[in-house]
């Protein structure tokens, strides 16, 4: 049962992600990964308040807990994405695009991840 829900979670999560960034770059263009940031920070936001709010604020079964955190929210993230995207910049030469992807998707997402933790703990 965890492996299906796993799995339905994962294509609603894929899916989502791929809504998401098609919106992204419609409207700012493919020239920098901003699709792939944004579904990253907000993965990450998500990821944080759930956590707290399922750990700390109410109990979750463990099985709402698979098909939301490894599920949808592992579909909807895109480090995989980040990382080619990024050596794709590198490859072009656009290294000043490059470190401002990782950074952007390293520190702003560890950020984000803390402000739902909190924000998971006040709601």
């Amino acid at each position: 049962m965890r492996y299906w829900l796993i799995f339905a979670g994962g294509g609603l999560g894929a899916v989502l992600r791929y809504w998401v960034q098609g919106l992204v770059y419609d409207r700012m263009g493919s020239a920098f990964p901003y699709g792939t940031v944004l579904v990253n920070i907000a993965g990450c936001f998500v990821i944080g308040l759930l956590m707290v709010s399922m750990e700390e604020r109410f109990l979750a079964s463990p099985a709402l807990r698979l098909f939301l955190t490894v599920g949808i929210l592992g579909g909807f993230t895109t480090f995989s994405s980040f990382s080619f995207e990024t050596m794709a910049l590198f490859r072009d030469g656009e290294s000043a695009l490059a470190l401002a992807n990782v950074g952007l998707s390293v520190l702003v997402c560890l950020c984000a991840t803390w402000t739902g933790m909190k924000l998971g703990r006040l709601v």
